[in-house]
This record gives C-alpha cells, structure tokens and sequence, in this order.
C-alpha cells in the first residue's frame, strides 16, 4: 500500500477534531473578536477545506484499493489477499464515515432551513 493512505483511526481522529472545534464556544472578548484568541487567520482550518480534503483522503483509498484488486487479478505476486481484503475495509469504513459526515451536515442544514424567522 503507498504512504498516502489513511487509517480509520487517523480518519476518526479528524472527525472528532472537528466536532471538538465545531462545538467549543469562547467566553469573554474571543467570543466577540475571534482574533483576540491568539490565532492567525493562517493556521485557521477552513471547515470547506477540511472536508474536501477528507473526500479527497477517501477518493485516494477506494482508488487505491482497485489498482491493489486490479494487480492482485492480474496475478502481482508482491499483492496479497490480506492486503487487498485490509484496503478494501478501510476504503469501504472511511466511506461510510464521510456518508455519516454527509447526512449530519443535510439534517442541520434542513433544521436551519425550517427555523422561523
């Protein structure tokens, strides 16, 4: 497998970051002025940007995972059975983890759209 890929931990590790820092709410002058916290805008995580590269994380491992199937059926004697089967789990886990991510974000979006003005 390449160096690239992610492991579920390190997927489910970006996930509860995110919730973490999605749900922390300052108090006193940092609730008003986000720059009072001390942080540039540079080391700001743009939510856009984490997803896209979460989607991009789980695109590389289900591509991954079918060149791993293609050389195994063409008969690579340096890809194993075990490793096919171990790609193909964490590239079927990190999907469902980024469908789950979906449906959370289209179920607070649908609250946000029904709230009374």
């Amino acid at each position: 497998m390449s160096g690239n890929d992610m492991s579920v931990d390190q997927i489910l590790s970006q996930m509860q970051q995110l919730r973490n820092a999605a749900t922390q709410r300052p108090a006193g002058p940092e609730a008003i002025n986000p720059a009072a916290q001390g942080v540039n805008e540079v080391e700001r995580t743009n939510f856009a940007d984490a997803l896209t590269q979460a989607v991009g994380q789980v695109n590389e491992a289900q591509q991954t995972t079918g060149d791993l199937k293609n050389r195994l059926q063409a008969g690579d004697d340096q890809v194993t059975l075990t490793e096919v089967m171990l790609a193909s789990q964490r590239s079927s886990v990190a999907f469902e983890a980024t469908l789950q991510v979906r449906n959370r974000l289209v179920q607070a979006y649908e609250k946000v759209m029904n709230m009374p003005l």
